[in-house]
């Protein structure tokens, strides 16, 4: 009779199973592909920025135009990607259909004319948005619908920088500080590795980022107690880097909401300054995504790989052109200037510590956006899938480290407090 009920037990399971994974793969389909034609397009429109500079003068405009949709027609999507969070925490107050296309068309814009902006929060708020619009076709109940908000969020993720395993840890990691959620462990890993596949299948292929290794080398790079000391101490500066770019954005945005009363006006103001801004520095290297430079020698991600590939204040450049940009209200999101910013201060540190180069801008790659997001498991396997596993104990210190240093918050308002970084803790 045991046996039985053992049995029955585990089929019950496997058909949840089964009927969860069944659930997750449309979810996984439109989001991927949602994230391939959001990819595509923002290609052509970065192209199109390099070859007509000019077009940074409209920005001001661009931003009003993206602030009055927003005002008048966004509703509570201007809230973003906390707007997803809240849902997942208290059911209850939806998330708009209208939340995709709106936040598509503004990175477009954003990028178009030149905003220091990044991608990760549009394909998130995409899949949030394009799962509660399944979820009320399916006429899930709310419990179901958490899941499958957090299916979007997971397959939005690894679509849109090709890292499926770190978009279903994401999905899991950054909705309570200090705990990970294991509630739809197997939906959320199934949408974000076939949401990845479906975007990979559409043709759309992600930037390579090199850190050599030697052939001799093996799997594991043998722990070099000084280096270790060195990457803890670079890790530390990476956390408040962290902590720094949170509060001044979230600063800017309050700064912003108190001087100027009708919102529309807000991301005007700010493409004001950001065009004051590139005329006072004389160099564009840190207007848009800053993956790759859009004139030969400009700094970008890919160049702070490369010794020479940035210069001592790359950090704090993109760092006062992103929080100025997204914090005055344009789109796109934070984490691939974070990727800008933590590369850029990891070349800087790697110089001042006498290290490869490579190896510091990768660390401050995952890094500084472990420390903002407050996901540290989620960035440290997103150095294995970009930079391959050999330097993984030296991933996982640094995303660790600078978790720790990061202060209590970071750049997701909506994060529910599980575990303080800091003082007594309990386990139960």
């Amino acid at each position: 009779m045991k046996r039985l009920l053992n049995l029955h037990t585990h089929l019950s399971g496997l058909a949840q199973l089964l009927r969860w994974t069944l659930l997750a793969l449309p979810v996984a389909g439109v989001v991927g592909s949602a994230v391939a034609l959001f990819l595509w397009v923002l290609d052509r429109m970065t192209q199109t920025h390099a070859a007509h500079p000019a077009l940074l003068w409209g920005l001001p405009v661009a931003g009003l135009a993206v602030g009055w949709l927003y005002h008048h027609f966004g509703k509570n999507s201007e809230r973003g990607n906390n707007l997803i969070i809240d849902e997942i925490h208290e059911p209850g107050g939806g998330v708009p259909a209208r939340m995709a296309p709106l936040v598509l068309l503004g990175t477009w814009v954003t990028h178009l004319f030149g905003g220091s902006a990044g991608r990760e929060g549009t394909a998130v708020q995409m899949g949030g948005g394009l799962a509660h619009l399944l979820a009320r076709w399916f006429r899930l109940g709310p419990e179901q619908v958490k899941i499958l908000l957090l299916c979007g969020i997971a397959s939005g993720f690894g679509a849109v920088f090709g890292t499926p395993l770190t978009g279903a840890i994401f999905a899991m990691e950054v909705l309570i500080i200090g705990r990970v959620n294991y509630q739809a462990l197997v939906p959320v890993l199934v949408a974000s590795v076939v949401g990845d596949a479906v975007c990979t299948a559409w043709g759309i292929h992600h930037t390579t980022y090199h850190l050599e290794v030697s052939p001799d080398a093996g799997l594991r790079a043998p722990i070099e107690w000084l280096l270790l000391l060195k990457v803890a101490l670079a890790a530390m500066a990476f956390g408040l880097m962290a902590r720094f770019f949170a509060t001044l954005a979230h600063g800017i945005q309050r700064t912003l909401k108190r001087w100027v009363a009708y919102p529309p006006l807000r991301p005007f103001v700010g493409g004001l300054v950001v065009i004051l801004m590139v005329h006072l520095l004389g160099s564009r290297d840190y207007l848009g995504l800053g993956v790759e430079a859009s004139t030969p020698g400009g700094v970008s991600i890919v160049s702070s790989f490369e010794p020479g590939g940035a210069t001592p204040w790359s950090w704090l450049w993109k760092t006062l052109f992103t929080t100025l940009t997204v914090g005055s209200g344009f789109k796109g999101g934070e984490v691939t200037p974070l990727f800008f910013i933590g590369s850029t201060l990891g070349h800087a540190l790697a110089l001042l510590l006498h290290e490869p180069v490579a190896l510091f801008a990768a660390l401050g790659f995952i890094a500084v956006f472990a420390g903002a997001a407050n996901t540290p498991l989620a960035c440290t396997l997103m150095g294995i899938e970009l930079f391959g596993a050999h330097y993984a104990v030296y991933f996982g210190v640094a995303c660790f480290v600078a978790y720790f240093f990061s202060g209590p918050s970071g750049i997701y308002s909506a994060q529910r407090l599980g575990v303080p970084k800091h003082g007594p803790t309990s386990i139960s």
